[in-house]
């Protein structure tokens, strides 16, 4: 968690970060408005932001992640059609799937993009403590100074998804109005003997240092599922990502993520295909989400065998 992010009129203690971003979608959109997101992006919140019955729009982007000077455009063209747009999503720091981070330059265009417009980004941060390589970049939540982006955080990628607990980080406006939900002023959502343990255990010292031993786990088996991947498959594209869970791998010329998927299964490897990362199912079909969060490295080492077996198998 970032030190020294907010004060604690800008917390709200949420059921994980499923719940906070239906909280916020909530608070901050209606029914038809167009919700912005990146592409691609953690594709179940796609299901969540629906269920609030908003249109979502994919913002443009570039290899370097959203473009801000595109973003403005394409906001502006909506707006004079009389469209609400009052949220964009994404996940910019270790990015699920991608596992990249949004440049800290275009991070300050899109927060001077929110302040003008009004628009309020909605930074789902849960990867930002799963860092390999050096500090992770500033979050925009900072950045913007507690206005113009609401920052989601969790403690399931750090400790354990049974937990059901994160935060929303937002100006006191936002605060307020979750406190007023109906749902939330009936005691719904949170575990509180949870968040009550969690706060003795972050207090206490032993949090940070089970944040350090996981850093040191994962690094480990990212690093072992690279390595395996590269000597499995010479030629192929391997990116090493600085933190987070996932590689977003690019496939072999001639050979789609649809196809691989049944050919690696049989093998007893799956992954996820990329085009569940893209609102409009546009995009992707050349690339694949591997995770390497959940299987020791030995596991890791004989899956990338077995993926680059089936991949060969097509490749004929």
């Amino acid at each position: 968690m970032e030190q020294g992010a907010s004060e604690a009129s800008q917390f709200f203690i949420t059921a994980g970060a499923s719940h906070a971003l239906a909280l916020l979608s909530m608070v901050l959109a209606n029914p038809d408005d167009i919700v912005l997101v990146d592409s691609p992006t953690y594709h179940f919140a796609f299901r969540i932001l629906l269920d609030r019955g908003v249109q979502i729009v994919r913002a443009p982007t570039d290899d370097e992640g959203i473009d801000p000077a595109a973003l403005d455009g394409l906001l502006a063209s909506l707006l004079s059609q009389g469209r609400r747009v009052p949220m964009l999503y994404m996940v910019p720091t270790f990015g699920n799937p991608t596992g990249r981070s949004l440049p800290d330059h275009r991070r300050r265009d899109l927060v001077r993009l929110a302040h003008r417009t009004g628009l309020t980004i909605v930074e789902d941060d849960t990867y930002r403590e799963l860092t390999y390589q050096g500090a992770a970049p500033v979050s925009l939540w900072r950045l913007a100074g507690g206005e113009g982006v609401a920052r989601i955080g969790s403690f399931s990628k750090a400790v354990a998804p049974g937990l059901r607990l994160g935060w929303i980080n937002a100006e006191c406006g936002i605060v307020r109005r979750l406190t007023s939900l109906g749902y939330v002023d009936s005691g719904g959502g949170v575990n509180h003997a949870t968040a009550l343990t969690m706060a003795t255990f972050g207090a206490s010292g032993a949090y940070r240092q089970h944040v350090e031993q996981m850093r040191h786990q994962y690094k480990l088996r990212r690093d072992t599922l690279v390595d395996a991947l590269r000597t499995s498959s010479p030629g192929l594209h391997v990116p090493s990502p600085a933190g987070g869970w996932f590689l977003w791998l690019p496939l072999p010329e001639g050979i789609t993520a649809s196809a691989l998927l049944p050919a690696a299964e049989r093998r007893g490897v799956s992954f996820v295909e990329g085009t569940q990362f893209y609102a409009d199912a546009r995009g992707g079909e050349k690339h694949i989400r591997v995770c390497f969060s959940f299987l020791t490295p030995p596991q890791l080492a004989q899956a990338a065998r077995r993926l680059a077996a089936a991949m060969a198998a097509l490749s004929g």
